[in-house]
């Protein structure tokens, strides 16, 4: 526990460091993460680098340069043109190559750099230098929720297969950490200027349902680590970070949630743009009268 405390103290200062400065930092931190985490998901499924996997290694740090270099639909060519390739080198090394590698492979890409890139992406959009930390707290408020409701109040496994401690309590519990704690930062937030939110009451609003969907998906990501490691029989994908295991372990519920609160913030993007959320706001206040 100690070295699990001490890990902690010195990669915090780090990953608010990246966070909090954004841009190129940021984006390096990404594609650390990103070729990392990789790395441990074959090690953790083949025990061993095969050559299709540096095809994959290969988009994906294409991919990640590109974010916010070119627009979605030549990032969709890059993701074709990987699947393409990749098909093509399965030709040409049939013999040792096969479809589950190809898929395995193509769903890395997808599943770790494309997922977790959400962090660097809501950074780019309106006022993201608020928005940013929205996942980390759905991720980090629903894991310590979920823990001391689990060990206080659980009874009833949530899904023994999967992860013996997890309790249907402490899933709840989970959900109510996460969006109290994105409420009070969305007070905070709602007092500063933000134009994605009409005022601090919606700001508050959207930060909470945004921590209710970030903390169910955070459930999942975990759950989605265990089910990888109990098929392959592992018990960490790594042993970087001392007391956390690997980078998959210590972030598996931040790759969910970087991507549904980017989702779900350009989503609100788009209707504040479109004055559909101010629309309904006048709705909501006149049927007050």
């Amino acid at each position: 526990m100690l070295v699990r405390i001490i890990s902690s103290i010195v990669l915090f200062p780090v990953l608010f460091g990246l966070v909090y400065y954004g841009g190129l930092p940021l984006k390096i931190g990404t594609i650390f993460v990103s070729i990392i985490g990789m790395y441990e998901f074959y090690k953790a499924i083949y025990k061993k680098i095969m050559p299709i996997h540096y095809l994959g290694f290969i988009f994906a740090l294409i991919y990640l340069l590109l974010l916010n270099v070119i627009n979605i639909e030549l990032e969709a060519l890059v993701l074709s043109g990987f699947l393409l390739v990749s098909l093509i080198f399965m030709v040409f090394n049939h013999k040792s190559i096969s479809i589950f590698d190809i898929s395995l492979t193509f769903f890395s890409v997808f599943y770790i750099p494309v997922m977790f890139s959400g962090i660097y992406l809501i950074t780019n959009l309106q006022d993201g230098k608020y928005t940013v930390w929205l996942p980390f707290i759905c991720a980090w408020a629903c894991d310590t929720g979920a823990y001391f409701t689990g060990i206080t109040l659980g009874k009833h496994k949530l899904t023994p297969e999967l992860s013996p401690k997890k309790t249907i309590e402490g899933a709840i519990g989970g959900i109510l950490f996460s969006s109290v704690f994105c409420g009070i930062y969305g007070i905070y937030v709602g007092n500063k200027d933000i134009h994605i939110f009409e005022n601090s009451v919606t700001t508050i609003i959207c930060f909470i349902l945004i921590g209710i969907i970030g903390s169910i998906f955070a459930q999942f990501g975990d759950l989605t680590a265990s089910a990888t490691k109990r098929r392959f029989n592992i018990k960490d994908y790594g042993n970087l970070i001392p007391g956390h295991g690997g980078i998959l372990d210590r972030f598996d519920s931040v790759i969910f949630t970087a991507g549904i609160c980017y989702i779900i913030l350009k989503i609100l993007e788009y209707l504040t743009y479109n004055d559909i959320v101010t629309n309904l706001e006048i709705v909501m206040l006149y049927s007050r009268f």
